[in-house]
């Protein structure tokens, strides 16, 4: 179980100490970042498991773990996002030159969806070993696993150059991406959340979520870069790779701070009692699937028109209003930092208010402002566009900031890395992975962007019947509304 804390009364939180606390999580991340590269592989698992008892986790220790979380699930969002980026702007005429435009689009979308379909299996897969062995490990292969298929996909040659094993190696790259990723975010948001400090397990778990948008921003960066820099000629013929490339350089500054981290000492302590399950997945399934569809419910909404939001509007705006792709990626990028405080303060406010609380609060405000943002975006207006996309960013953010502890404190930490994971890898296949080819297709189908408004809107009513069904999880939240209904 997650360790009990005591609970803060909601009259005493104010703004001002979410931001001192918010400053403090980010002046953590620039300081450990700085001594992990310093430190690197000098730090053993065997420092963090010496002794007989179960330790509070060190101040130091918890630092060192979300700098991690959050480093290395940026790195590989960036991983992951850049072939959906990609997919929006050159798979299509690189890989699938003989479509049309339309079928290309659609046929580089699939593509797309292959990293969700793998998803589930790295999920499973890591967390299986991850709930027997250690976090660590598998944060350790989903990293080495995503780095290897994105520099993979940086170097194979195009449908002109081999014909059809071009898109056949894609598909098997994309695949190899999506049981990396897969493993990951359950792994980073246990990293984070079992080695948070007391009363900090949302806040801390925002790390990894936050790595999702810093990912998404230094994908569109070098995008954006690259199509600043070169002409069209040079990027059509070879710039496109160059985002693909430069993972190598990334994987390995989080490698060598990821070998930092200690396994936490909740794990530590289900490995000295002797509690690891022997089937941790088949556990899950058997006792606890009801919050795994919960779950996996609670993220479809967010995941879903989240994608829509980063990948297809890059397409639509370019292929459909007229916009040049930097414009496009600017807008994108300029909201990215609002996402990420939008998954600050809710995080922060579920360490008071609860996670459910904050969730349903955050669904609502999604279900309004998704129905708003084609209608905004269809002015063709970059000052209404870019409003639509920061508050849609904010609102998204919202929804993420509480999901770490969430999902971690739906299940006992002898099959947690397997349950949040495969909660998380279900409802990012319905949400995420079907999204942008479901927007593209009900636009082709429809010609109008009132599809995919109706497509958010059911998925959001999705999302907040499934929170709506779910338990408050922060004891300290619980506690509180007792002795206020007291």
């Amino acid at each position: 179980m997650m360790p009990d804390t005591s609970g803060i009364p909601l009259n005493k939180v104010t703004f001002p100490r979410f931001s001192s606390e918010v400053e403090h999580v980010i002046v953590i991340l620039c300081r450990e970042c700085r001594h992990s590269i310093a430190k690197g592989m000098s730090m053993t698992v065997a420092d963090a498991t010496s002794g007989t008892g179960a330790p509070a986790v060190s101040e130091r220790q918890a630092r060192r773990a979300v700098t991690s979380s959050f480093v290395g699930t940026a790195i590989e969002w960036y991983d992951f996002f850049i072939y959906g980026t990609a997919a929006a702007l050159i798979i299509g005429p690189q890989f699938f030159p003989s479509a049309s435009a339309f079928a290309g689009t659609l046929a580089a979308f699939a593509t797309f969806a292959v990293g969700f379909i793998a998803r589930p299996i790295g999920g499973v897969v890591m967390g299986h070993f991850g709930d027997k062995i250690g976090r660590k490990s598998m944060l350790v292969l989903s990293l080495v696993l995503m780095g290897v298929a994105t520099v993979g996909i940086g170097l194979l040659p195009n449908y002109e150059a081999i014909g059809v094993l071009a898109p056949i190696l894609l598909v098997a790259l994309r695949f190899l991406q999506g049981i990396g990723v897969g493993g990951e975010w359950g792994g980073a948001v246990l990293v984070a959340t079992e080695n948070a400090p007391p009363g900090k397990r949302g806040l801390y778990g925002a790390a990894p979520q936050m790595g999702v948008p810093a990912g998404v921003l230094a994908a569109n960066l070098v995008f954006l870069l690259v199509t600043q820099l070169l002409p069209e000629e040079a990027f059509q013929s070879w710039g496109w790779r160059l985002p693909f490339l430069f993972s190598a350089v990334l994987v390995f500054v989080a490698m060598w701070i990821r070998l930092g981290v200690h396994e936490s000492e909740e794990f530590t302590q289900v490995q000295r009692n002797e509690q690891v399950a022997k089937m941790p997945i088949v556990e899950v399934l058997t006792k606890n699937y009801r919050s795994v569809l919960l779950a996996a419910g609670t993220f479809i909404a967010t995941n879903g028109i989240a994608y829509v939001f980063m990948v297809y509007v890059l397409n639509y705006g370019t292929e459909e209003l007229g916009f040049d792709r930097s414009t496009m990626l600017t807008m994108l990028i300029v909201a990215c930092p609002v996402w990420m405080a939008g998954m600050a303060f809710s995080a922060f406010k579920s360490d008071t208010w609860g996670r459910r609380r904050v969730y349903i609060i955050a669904s609502v405000a999604l279900l309004v402002t998704s129905a708003a943002f084609f209608p905004m975006i269809d002015t063709a207006s970059i000052a209404v566009m870019q409003t639509a996309m920061i508050v849609l960013a904010f609102v998204l953010g919202c929804c993420a900031g509480p999901q770490s502890a969430l999902f971690a404190e739906l299940f006992p930490a002898h099959i947690r890395y397997s349950g949040a994971s495969l909660g998380y890898q279900i409802g990012a296949i319905l949400g995420g992975g079907l999204a942008p080819f479901m927007a593209t297709f009900l636009y082709g189908t429809f010609g109008t962007t009132y599809a995919i408004t109706g497509y958010f809107v059911l998925i959001a009513l999705v999302s907040l019947g499934s929170i709506l069904m779910l338990h408050e999880t922060n004891t300290d939240a619980r506690r509180a509304d007792a002795g206020r209904a007291s």
